[in-house]
């Protein structure tokens, strides 16, 4: 696979994850954006700081500083502060995946032949981005898990419904 191939599947990957995790979100209201199943557990708000947070400091100068930046405070990321509300953790979010798409957007075959540094760890620029594709889909999945838990019966599925798989089959067919 050619760098260019794989950058697009990237970009794929990444996106996909990105529209599955807001339309879980867009299913939690207000009180379940910030409810955690137990003490032990991240609300859709912490999740969605943290990823927040490791977006801006993974991909801001990505390939020219090490990706755990100094500002980060990552253990803050685990914790509703003052000025944490819904709006603002979801303008960070934003934010982050904007700075996300620009720098694999901007990343050119030669770069392949880069090193990056993820917390002093020497990373190829391959290796880096499947580290980060890993972990996005580890935390969309937990997206996924709690908002459904918390819409109930009110959730829309993501994918095809229990029980549909035949007729999703049937209609892929007819179209192909």
């Amino acid at each position: 696979m050619e760098e260019s191939e794989y950058l697009d599947e990237a970009m794929r990957q990444f996106r996909g994850l990105r529209k599955t995790a807001d339309r879980a979100l867009a299913q939690a209201d207000l009180a379940g954006f910030f409810t955690a199943l137990d003490h032990g557990s991240n609300s859709l708000a912490l999740i969605v700081k943290h990823l927040a947070g490791n977006m801006r400091s993974r991909w801001t100068g990505f390939l020219t500083s090490d990706g755990e930046k100094p500002d980060r405070h990552r253990d803050s990321e685990f914790s509703i502060e003052t000025g944490d509300t819904r709006e603002e953790l979801e303008r960070r979010w934003e934010e982050g995946w904007e700075i996300t798409f620009s720098a694999i957007g901007s990343l050119s075959a030669e770069d392949f032949r880069r090193t990056v540094l993820i917390r002093g760890e020497p990373h190829s620029v391959l290796k880096a981005i499947n580290r980060q594709i890993a972990h996005y889909a580890y935390h969309v999945g937990q997206i996924v898990f709690l908002a459904k838990h918390l819409a109930g019966i009110r959730w829309e599925t993501l994918s095809i419904a229990r029980g549909k798989s035949e007729e999703f089959n049937k209609s892929t067919k007819s179209k192909g």
